[in-house]
């Protein structure tokens, strides 16, 4: 059962900056190469940070001069807010985004996974474990968290599965047309694909979906010579409420997600065969894992 295009393909080079858009792209077991093969570690609170904790990073953004290695982390260009640029291994990267970020950080390549330490999660913020996953999720007192039991054990103790910089998957997914449902109940609101970041943004679904790709976990999905498998619908953080670029800050973002939607957006998925993936490329229902 064909269902929808590839509308969009995107990569993030380092964690929770803005990325570069793709006409195409292989991709191997792993997810794309150089997505999210670099990120900020905190020297004041330790771990690996993205926007939730450090959200002056989504006023950056990161691109590739060459097409990054197969596997880990290839030198990428960083543009700051300001303009300015510097190469990921420029000697004075860390005091720069530091300064750029009003915070002590510095920039990693991705390590081996055996380097457990380096993904172990940094301090919290609050001794209240609920009050720090309400606002790493945006959640009001009333509104329910999501439930964090569906993702791999390990990140209970790790910021992303080590060996990755990924939230949980290698891969998300959404479509046009959850967008749509959103902006449709929230006109004065953006629901900007940027403020998501997805890896693929589907088009042409099947009409009457407001949220097509969330019918789509525990499938599996072949797009191009890809086949993916639909994991976990995509909680989201307060990330998407950020504002960067011309977007402006949007609290109203996760009231309207979490009203009309259970605070989800996207679907997270894991590759089960590698190869390529180009715009324009239909999407394709398998059957279940």
């Amino acid at each position: 059962m064909t269902i929808g295009t590839i509308s969009g393909i995107y990569r993030y080079p380092v964690k929770s900056m803005a990325g570069e858009s793709l006409d195409s792209v292989v991709v191997s077991a792993g997810g794309i190469p150089g997505d999210r093969a670099w990120a900020v570690r905190d020297e004041v609170r330790g771990g690996i940070r993205g926007g939730k904790k450090l959200p002056g990073l989504m006023q950056f953004s990161a691109h590739y001069v060459n097409a990054p290695a197969d596997s880990g982390s290839s030198p990428a260009v960083i543009t700051f807010p300001s303009g300015d640029t510097a190469g990921t291994g420029s000697n004075d990267i860390n005091e720069k985004l530091s300064e750029a970020l009003a915070h002590e950080v510095s920039l990693w390549p991705l390590l081996s996974a055996d380097m457990l330490d380096h993904y172990r999660r940094g301090a919290p913020e609050h001794e209240d474990m609920e009050q720090e996953l309400r606002e790493m999720f945006a959640r009001e007192p009333h509104e329910p968290l999501p439930d964090l039991s569906v993702f791999p054990p390990e990140l209970v103790e790790f910021e992303s599965p080590p060996g990755t910089y990924f939230d949980a998957f290698p891969i998300l997914i959404m479509s046009k047309a959850s967008l749509a449902s959103m902006q449709k109940t929230r006109p004065n609101s953006h629901f900007d694909e940027r403020r998501f970041r997805p890896n693929f943004l589907i088009d042409d679904t099947a009409p009457g979906a407001a949220f097509p790709e969330q019918d789509w976990e525990g499938l599996r999905l072949q797009i191009g010579s890809v086949v993916l498998r639909g994991e976990v619908i995509c909680p989201r953080c307060v990330m998407t409420t950020h504002g960067f670029a011309e977007l402006p800050k949007d609290p109203s973002i996760m009231r309207a997600l979490v009203e009309e939607n259970g605070g989800n957006l996207g679907l997270y998925a894991s590759v089960e065969t590698p190869g390529t993936i180009s715009a324009g490329d239909k999407r394709t229902v398998l059957d279940g894992h």
